[in-house]
């Protein structure tokens, strides 16, 4: 019974490494400041309740061609009423 328990560790050890040389290790991308980073810790300023949240969870919105991300749907729906408005 020990043994059966020593292999199935020792298989699971040889599983994750053979998995992290075989992962890419591409996962901090290269940013034009030159330093390295992953894109999804950039935190960006909703412009409607002016919070502060990772740009990979925001909602997208592309007004004439300009790039807007928003916190919610609902800041998202604002934005869109104050511009219909104007």
């Amino acid at each position: 019974m020990i043994r059966i328990l020593i292999y199935l560790l020792l298989g699971y050890v040889v599983y994750k490494v053979f998995r992290s040389l075989m992962t890419p290790s591409g996962s901090s991308a290269m940013r034009s400041d030159g330093e390295t980073g992953s894109f999804d810790d950039i935190m960006i300023k909703d412009p409607v309740c002016e919070v502060y949240f990772p740009k990979k969870d925001g909602i997208y919105f592309n007004n004439n061609g300009n790039e807007i991300y928003f916190c919610s749907k609902e800041c998202r729906d604002k934005f869109i009423d104050l511009q219909s408005k104007k």
